[in-house]
């Protein structure tokens, strides 16, 4: 038998890009090194936000076979590599999956199959480091004997107005012939495609997107601590700003940022400019400085709450609300809770959450209790810090039932509350 397409990785990414080509009509091959996730996905069930157990079952039922069998990739026309890209301890991304994914293409590559890098990684990862390897173990060449390609991944999670149909795909090839074979597989099920000059400016294109949002999430960040010293609400600055019909787009301040993209994505291009060039990316960097102290920033603020009222940090009872990096989802990679979570630990307070997407929460070694008594427990706590405003909650009406209520995502209109 023969496959339109194999994707490797079943996860945020890979999934929803299965899904979208299956229901096109094409007949997609899912690879995976994770027995437990196939095995699930064989049996119908999902394990992403994104995508119920009856997606999946419907997914099989149209013929998705998820597997672990590396040698089915050559029965593919098509391969694309959507595995996870994470910081190594020199804040450049881990390569390991995708290496390890291209050389299971590779040892499989068939003359006149497209392979496409998805995953998120610093420019110049697709020519010096994927192309190679492919060569190597399959005696072919690319631009040649196949096509090589580079398309970012842009899915986000719990999306419900975009996802893998309706968002434009950038595609950038190793020769412009390579740029034409990847927007004709992705047109088949994407309605728009973006073309680029080759690899790389597609490679830069997903970090210039998530740099943007860092930097700009870090003024607001800073402005928030300013802004409270100052005696002004900013969450009204904010809103008066936003009605400006041009040349201002609105971003909020947070208990810090989460998720793979913005933490994690412009610091492989950070990395790229100090590794290639010699010298920083200081914007980035100074970013990523003033993002990463937001949980500490929280933890201070919750602690003058406390010690306004004349009660100490230490051994008081603070319930956090929300631990995901984002609203109405149950994804936790680098959600700011957890440093949140152990800043107040290390002050001495007796933590608690309630979140009504993430069942447990091992935050390494903190104890942290889980509570199923919404109410009960924030009228019970000493402070209730709304991390993430799941639709499950009614922030005004929890501030008001609370002694002490912090919202740190501007939700609340409650004159009991405080915001950030």
């Amino acid at each position: 038998m023969s496959y339109d397409v194999v994707i490797l990785g079943l996860g945020y990414v890979g999934l929803p890009l299965a899904q979208q080509a299956t229901r096109a009509g094409l007949s997609v091959l899912g690879f995976d090194v994770d027995e437990t996730v196939v095995r699930a996905l064989g049996d119908g069930r999902s394990h992403v936000d994104d995508l119920s157990d009856a997606d999946v079952a419907a997914m099989i039922a149209d013929g998705f076979l998820p597997t672990t069998d590396e040698t089915l990739i050559a029965q593919a026309r098509t391969a694309v590599i959507c595995v996870p890209t994470p910081l190594s301890e020199g804040d450049g991304p881990d390569l390991r999956a995708v290496l390890g994914a291209t050389s299971a293409v590779g040892r499989n590559l068939r003359p006149g199959m497209l392979v496409v890098l998805e995953s998120t990684t610093y420019p110049g990862t697709t020519d010096d480091e994927v192309r190679p390897r492919l060569e190597q173990l399959s005696g072919l060449t690319a631009g040649i004997d196949f096509h090589l390609a580079f398309s970012p991944e842009r899915i986000d999670p719990g999306n419900e107005v975009f996802g893998a149909h309706n968002t434009p795909k950038v595609v950038g090839g190793y020769t412009p012939s390579c740029t034409a074979a990847a927007a004709g597989f992705y047109g088949r099920f994407v309605e728009t495609v973006v073309e680029t000059r080759g690899t790389r400016e597609a490679e830069t294109a997903k970090l210039l997107e998530n740099t943007y949002r860092h930097v700009n999430i870090a003024l607001v960040n800073e402005m928030a601590r300013f802004c409270h010293e100052l005696d002004i609400d900013l969450w009204d600055v904010i809103h008066a700003a936003s009605t400006k019909p041009f040349g201002f787009q609105a971003f909020y301040p947070g208990p810090g940022v989460g998720g793979h993209c913005i933490p994690i994505d412009p610091n492989y291009l950070s990395h790229n400019v100090r590794s290639k060039l010699g010298y920083p990316f200081r914007f980035v960097e100074l970013a990523q400085e003033i993002n990463t102290t937001m949980p500490a920033y929280v933890a201070r603020r919750a602690q003058n709450l406390l010690n306004a009222d004349g009660q100490a940090v230490r051994g008081a009872t603070v319930l956090l609300l929300g631990i995901t990096y984002k609203a109405n989802i149950a994804d936790q990679r680098e959600s700011p809770a957890a440093p949140l979570a152990r800043q107040l630990a290390a002050l001495g307070a007796t933590v608690a959450y309630h979140d009504p997407h993430v069942r447990t929460w091992d935050i390494g070694g903190v104890p942290v209790s889980r509570t199923d008594d919404l109410e009960g427990a924030a009228a019970s706590a000493d402070l209730v810090i709304l991390v993430q405003n799941h639709r499950e909650y009614d922030a005004d009406h929890l501030a008001r039932i609370a002694k002490r209520f912090f919202d740190t995502r501007g939700v609340t209109t409650a004159r009991e509350a405080h915001r950030l």
